[in-house]
């Protein structure tokens, strides 16, 4: 049986949920049940995206949807397109988005109850429309085909996400938003400058287009805006300063998202420019390569300075994300492999950490770890699913992790031995670097779970199971592709 409009719907199907929220959300019944739209909604859509997969596995190279946009001035398209690469992308981000909208029952509630009193159902319509938003913007950036296409998706994330930081945020939200809002759309533009400064050469807003100008002059130009621009919204050194403020004081229900958002750069640089500019790209993979790796350890060491729970997690995704881009920057098909399994294995285990961190907000009331301690006996499954975050992370076996950073590392040592010195080199303080992330995701770990409860604390519970049961799910996803790495890299070596 055939899907008609199978990855049309994926886009749109959360559209479609979100003006049914607003519709519905005004009800005095409705408001605080609007989860289960958004459930309903992206449960079906990733329902869609195993269909598509199910096909891919199969040995369908593709699913290319296209549809005519405007004939006036310019012939533009939009168009989705599933492959090996963009579908494991799509899938997984969808499942967080998923998972998310579950956990966003209570904690939501939470915190429209500290913010606004629990009469105000309208916030509930609010952060549920602007919600489903985000999961038709990831899902428009990973299947988009055309570049202004995949700009608009670009926008459609950031516009929600600054919204609920300013609306549902915690210390100083209204001006964190607006940095938040100004670095973001400053990659944004930068973005946008290098794909309108190649449509004027190419003639066209296709990705493919891009290939016809790999190796020239003109290349150079359009590959290093395209790049510094995801490389600001990814938060690399130099670009960083604005990601502590903002993922420390958004809402934690979107934290994942948002982590999400930082690390989707890579899928990006990996299609755009590994994909159809290799030959410029690779002018850029030795600098890049280095900027990584001075990115992976000033973040380990700027986490391990933290003392607010949520602001650790927070500044962890600096330095976590910045190993996926040391894959990509490594220009072997091994290595970009391996760094777009560890983005989404990344992905997994920082949604579990940062809702993990909700989840201590919500039952305890404080965000400062020197404040917390003994809490596995109050919140042993919530300990649980910190250890199986911080496992993740920490590339601990037989987890995802592991056989992310496995892949990558590869890649980059392989192209060390054979070629270059300076690439095994950084290989090696890579490798090294990787111990910095068990302190900073253990250490805290055992400061929170272990040692003695203070009193103010003996009245914690367990969180209710809308909150843990969804990322039990998502540690499942990590332990069944870390066992089975195939049902990801068969995909990816399709098209790498």
């Amino acid at each position: 049986m055939q899907i008609p409009y199978v990855l049309l719907q994926v886009v749109i199907v959360p559209i479609i949920a979100a003006v049914l929220c607003v519709v519905l959300g005004w009800g005095k019944k409705v408001g605080r049940n609007l989860s289960w739209i958004a459930f309903g909604s992206l449960a079906y859509t990733t329902f869609l995206l195993l269909y598509v997969g199910w096909e891919l596995w199969n040995g369908k190279s593709q699913v290319l949807e296209v549809y005519p946009w405007s004939t006036v001035a310019i012939n533009l398209r939009f168009g989705f397109l599933a492959d090996g690469l963009s579908l494991p992308v799509a899938l997984i981000m969808n499942l967080i988005c998923t998972a998310s909208s579950v956990y966003s029952f209570k904690y939501i509630e939470h915190r429209v109850d500290v913010l606004y009193g629990k009469e105000n159902r309208q916030m509930f319509t609010v952060y549920y429309f602007l919600y489903l938003l985000f999961a038709t913007g990831l899902m428009g950036i990973a299947l988009s085909t055309n570049l202004i296409e995949l700009f608009a998706f670009v926008e459609l994330v950031l516009i929600p996400s600054y919204f609920l930081i300013d609306i549902l945020g915690y210390v100083d939200r209204h001006r964190i938003a607006i940095m938040y809002f100004i670095w973001n759309q400053a990659g944004a533009a930068l973005f946008l400058i290098g794909i309108v400064l190649a449509s004027f050469k190419t003639g066209s807003f296709e990705i493919t287009s891009l290939s016809a100008l790999s190796g020239t002059s003109l290349g150079f130009w359009v590959c290093l805006l395209i790049l510094v621009g995801w490389l600001v919204k990814m938060a690399t050194f130099g670009f960083h300063v604005w990601l502590p403020y903002a993922h420390a004081e958004h809402p934690t229900s979107i934290a994942a998202v948002i982590a999400t958002i930082v690390g989707l750069g890579n899928y990006v640089v990996a299609r755009l420019l590994f994909g159809e500019m290799f030959a410029t790209f690779s002018a850029f993979s030795l600098p890049l390569m280095v900027l990584a790796l001075v990115t992976i350890i000033y973040g380990a060491f700027l986490t391990m300075a933290q003392d607010d729970v949520k602001r650790l997690y927070a500044c962890s995704t600096i330095s976590q994300t910045s190993y996926s881009l040391l894959g990509i920057a490594s220009m072997t098909s091994l290595g970009v492999e391996g760094g777009i399994f560890y983005f989404l294995s990344h992905i997994l285990g920082k949604c579990i950490l940062f809702s993990v961190a909700g989840i201590l907000v919500t039952q305890t009331g404080c965000r400062s770890i020197k404040e917390m301690g003994g809490l596995a006996r109050k919140m042993p499954i919530t300990a649980t699913l910190c250890i199986f975050g911080s496992m993740i992370l920490s590339a601990m076996p037989p987890l995802s992790g592991f056989q992310g950073e496995w892949i990558l590392f590869g890649g980059l040592i392989q192209k060390g031995i054979q070629s270059s010195p300076i690439t095994l080199a950084v290989a090696i303080v890579g490798l090294l670097a990787t111990f910095l992330t068990v302190v900073y995701t253990f250490w805290p770990f055992i400061r929170i779970f272990f040692g003695e409860l203070s009193p103010s604390l003996e009245n914690v519970k367990e969180a209710p199971l809308s909150m843990t049961v969804p990322l039990i799910v998502l540690a499942g996803v990590s332990l069944v592709i870390g066992i089975y790495p195939n049902l990801i890299t068969h995909l990816l070596n399709s098209v790498l």
